[in-house]
């Protein structure tokens, strides 16, 4: 049993930047503790067989994790917590007053600072910083965007080259709206491609897109918020 394309996608992008990983009857879990990353903190659903899901929660209560599952299509019985659109980006080509570079390594603290606002979490930035450094040390597949409005950082990326081509999205973030499209764009641009995950409320689209839904099974405590 395999996952469905969109999972497998999700899951080649973080496992390398995750701590541990779990193979279970198809599902794959990630665990990454200290980091609040919903992705890096999941088991990936290969269908919507709810006799697997007692298990998982089981594995998730004995590790003191929340029991976050991600599905494709349908979504798992439980409370919401995020849902992404996974798919090929077509730049815009909009201009714009955002300025996108890339960073070296000695930059991930501002980097993850910038991300971790992005998504109102700024508390966990060292935490995050710390665990990526460790992490991309040695990686040469992976490039560092920030997106600045005049000298300031409005936007962070994390760009991993694709297995056939192109380039890889899944972690990233904006304070500015403005700022999406020119971070999306240059990411594009690296590979001459682009897979990306978009959340729902961005007014952006991707081409045939496939919806993954993190949702917290039933009984489960609070989720990481990344």
């Amino acid at each position: 049993m395999s996952l469905p394309p969109a999972l497998a996608e999700l899951v080649a992008y973080f496992e390398p930047l995750s701590t541990i990983r779990r193979d279970f009857r198809g599902a794959v879990t990630l665990h990454t503790p200290g980091v609040n990353v919903l992705a890096l903190n999941a088991t990936y659903l290969p269908d919507g067989n709810a006799d697997r899901l007692p298990l998982v929660r089981a594995w998730h209560h004995a590790q003191e994790m929340p029991a976050l599952v991600a599905s494709a299509g349908e979504s798992a019985p439980g409370e919401e917590v995020a849902a992404v659109r996974v798919g090929e980006y077509h730049p815009t080509g909009a201009p714009g007053v955002i300025r996108v570079e890339q960073v070296g390594r000695l930059h991930l603290p501002v980097w993850a600072a910038t991300l971790a606002e992005a998504h109102g979490t700024p508390e966990w930035a060292p935490a995050l910083s710390r665990h990526l450094a460790a992490r991309l040390e040695g990686e040469r597949d992976v490039t560092l965007l920030l997106a600045y409005a005049g000298s300031e950082e409005v936007g962070a990326l994390l760009w991993r080259a694709g297995p056939g081509g192109g380039g890889v999205a899944h972690l990233w973030g904006t304070l500015d709206p403005a700022a999406d499209a020119p971070l999306l764009d240059t990411a594009h641009a690296l590979g001459g491609g682009l897979r990306a995950s978009l959340p729902d409320h961005r007014p952006l689209s991707v081409h045939a897109g496939t919806v993954v839904t993190f949702s917290l099974l039933a009984g489960a405590t609070q989720a990481p918020g990344l």
